[in-house]
């Protein structure tokens, strides 16, 4: 049993009874988030192509609530199944409720890019036209693009007899045909894919002229069909089910997510896009060949997938972007020799903050030199996400092939890169790494290295902590921290675990880390009622949390029974938050902000206050169902009181944001904060570039 009083003790009258009155819906809450980035990219504040970023990032967040949210809530709605959300909605009203809101951004985003975005890169000389547009010179010249790099690799396939409605892959853009013949008379629906592997923005011409592909292939589309009359064409594309389970009694987990991911290219479509401008016929006809119904069909004026705008963001025009951010070293780890990471390490815990701090000279610096080091006799790490061009893989075959105990846990089951991680797999086990693929049931989300060194006749355990992903390429775009520590209680937890995962056993009995699914929610939730019982005590009590998600009913129930006890509780949430924030009664000392802004943030943190008692934490978990209970996830606290600062400034500079930084009410809804007329914008983000640059100098001026 946990201590603290019972939920009933707590309770006020004045609390709301319906559960939607109390939670806000998952599913509504992510398209709110996804309303906040389409709001980035209408900030006349930002440069354009930072703008246009943001556009491509909410087709792609649409994308992703498509494959995974709409398809569980479709198969719910399809069985039958009546199981009600936590804030009391069957999936069918969620789902209408969503359609009605994907649709209203959707039309938001279309305008946005035609009307505003357009006009205003052409206004910058980056034009994006269609092929009658361009001149006679530039519609030669891209009609022998289109027969040496377009034609060659095109597969019209028209339906008839003997041949059938043909497969559409998910997620890619296709071209809905319909083709008569001059002589006979007949009609026939064709199917022409957009190739891939081509830029979705073909340039045309001098300067900065482009052509979107499938504008392209319609204009070419009677080489397609010789001799016969092209009626009509219109663009589509289908969105599958991309989620998948594997079996608990799977005997090979590499062999069965190999085949749950041959298996997914056929999942249930759960979205198709059609050009507003398609006619009722084709359209039924298209809704017949893929046999989906009225209520799956999402009408798009203009360009569809408009994730390929990011295309644009590549072009050299600084003055259309950002200034760039080159991360810096990170004092004391930088600049220093072989060996002498593990002496700065010994001397006290080392909090890194990424982007701001450089990932090269922190954690790859950090795993290049274990590989190396002569006294270092094990590796191990997790893979979770990474990129293709990842050190951390050919740094853990070094260690190998040094000699070295190399030990690797990929989760294979990481959605979106089960290939990658597979790839990883196996050229890891080729050169002799000890590679654990977890549990079926458990997806292994903790970020973590361990490096085992013989020092003076003993062994010592150097540990990394992280929040977010081991991928070089990311480390540039989110914002994470992660923790360097020879903590001996640390270490040996963190040992335990890596033991655990790899080997047959029950969960050991952790001396400081909070592990999920054992004992993480349980120690979250007695952080939160030590909280609440400083706070009826007349102490010091406050909650500052900064989460991705937060979902989970039972922590949500636990912070208004704080925030009832007269606790402070401030809550950055970036995207889903089903919490309600300024109930009477109920959640009046709760406050939740989202901060968005170039880099994504990414991190999670813990402070709380109780009385005297002052205790941070980061690691890998949200506060979602998923995290606390259905994965395996790792936070520790944070005892270095230099690191404890600098996470308490973090948490001030995020809460003082007036940039890009969004407060939520009780009604649900999110309100742009924004500056006094007398006061300039602050932006969290700019403070950390700020801070960084501020610790390097003072570093060289020692």
């Amino acid at each position: 049993m946990m201590d603290g009083p019972p939920m009933a003790a707590v309770r006020s009258k004045k609390r709301p009874a319906a559960a939607a009155d109390r939670l806000i819906n998952r599913e509504l809450s992510f398209l709110d988030y996804a309303a906040r980035v389409l709001a980035l990219g209408r900030d006349p504040a930002l440069p354009l192509l930072e703008r246009v970023k943001f556009c491509s990032i909410v087709s792609e967040m649409l994308d992703e609530f498509f494959m995974v949210r709409i398809a569980g809530l479709n198969g719910q709605a399809a069985a039958g199944i009546v199981v009600r959300s936590a804030d009391g909605r069957t999936a069918l009203q969620t789902l209408r409720e969503a359609r009605t809101r994907v649709l209203e951004l959707q039309a938001e985003q279309a305008q946005m890019w035609s009307e505003g975005m357009c006009p205003a890169l052409a206004a910058e000389g980056v034009v994006i036209s269609t092929v009658e547009d361009l001149s006679t010179k530039e519609r030669a010249e891209l009609e022998r693009r289109y027969e040496r790099d377009i034609y060659p690799v095109l597969t019209p396939l028209a339906v008839g007899p003997g041949q059938p409605f043909p497969y559409i892959s998910g997620l890619s853009i296709s071209l809905a045909v319909f083709v008569r013949d001059p002589e006979t008379g007949e009609e026939r629906f064709a199917r022409v894919k957009v190739p891939e592997g081509l830029p979705r923005f073909l340039s045309v011409g001098e300067g900065e002229h482009f052509v979107p592909l499938e504008r392209v292939l319609s204009h070419f589309l009677p080489s397609l069909f010789r001799g016969m009359d092209v009626l009509e064409r219109s663009v589509f594309r289908v969105t599958r089910d991309a989620d998948f389970e594997v079996s608990d009694e799977a005997d090979d987990l590499l062999e069965a997510v190999e085949f749950e991911l041959r298996r997914r290219r056929f999942g249930e479509i759960t979205r198709v896009e059609v050009s507003a401008s398609m006619s009722p016929a084709l359209r039924e006809r298209l809704q017949q060949g893929l046999r989906v119904g009225d209520e799956l069909v999402y009408p798009v004026e203009g360009t569809l997938d408009l994730a390929d705008v990011d295309e644009l963001t590549t072009l050299e025009r600084s003055d259309l972007q950002e200034d760039p951010w080159v991360p810096v070293g990170r004092p004391p780890l930088a600049n220093l020799d072989d060996g002498d990471q593990f002496a700065a390490i010994r001397a006290g815990d080392i909090l890194v903050h990424h982007p701001y701090d450089s990932f090269a000279a922190s954690f790859e610096s950090f795993v290049n030199t274990a590989a190396s080091d002569s006294q270092v006799i094990a590796l191990k790490s997790t893979v979770y996400r990474t990129s293709d061009d990842t050190p951390l893989v050919p740094t853990l075959i070094e260690a190998s092939e040094n000699g070295k105990q190399s030990v690797c846990l990929v989760e294979i089951k990481a959605r979106g890169d089960e290939r990658r991680n597979i790839a990883w797999s196996r050229a890891l086990e080729q050169s002799g790494v000890h590679v654990v693929y977890g549990f079926t049931s458990l997806k292994i989300h903790c970020k973590m290295t361990l490096v085992i060194r013989r020092e003076g006749g003993a062994l010592r355990r150097y540990v990394h902590l992280g929040t977010g992903n081991y991928n070089n390429a990311t480390a540039k775009t989110y914002e994470d921290f992660g923790l360097f520590t020879a903590d001996e209680e640390i270490g040996a937890d963190i040992a335990d675990l890596f033991n655990y995962l790899t080997g047959f056993g029950r969960p050991a009995r952790f001396r400081k880390l909070l592990v999920a699914p054992s004992t993480l929610r349980q120690r979250l939730i007695e952080e939160i009622r030590n909280v609440a019982e400083a706070a009826r005590d007349g102490h010091k009590a406050r909650i500052r949390i900064k989460v991705n998600g937060l979902t989970h009913v039972e922590v949500i129930d636990e912070l208004y029974a704080a925030s009832e006890a007269g606790a402070r509780i401030d809550l950055l949430v970036r995207g889903v938050c089903s919490l309600r924030p300024g109930l009477p009664g109920l959640s009046d000392g709760i406050r939740v902000r989202s901060v968005l802004g170039r880099f994504l943030e990414h991190s999670r943190i813990f402070h709380f206050e109780a009385g005297e008692r002052s205790s941070f934490y980061l690691g890998s978990a949200d506060l979602m169902p998923r995290n606390l209970d259905h994965r395996v996830e790792v936070v520790a606290p944070v005892e270095d009181l230099g690191a404890q600062s600098e996470l308490a400034a973090t948490f001030d500079a995020l809460l003082s944001d007036t940039a890009s930084s969004w407060e939520l009410d009780a009604g649900g809804v999110w309100h742009r904060i924004r500056p006094k007329k007398e006061d300039r914008p602050r932006s969290a983000q700019a403070v950390m570039m700020r801070r960084a640059r501020r610790r390097v100098s003072l570093a060289r001026s020692r």
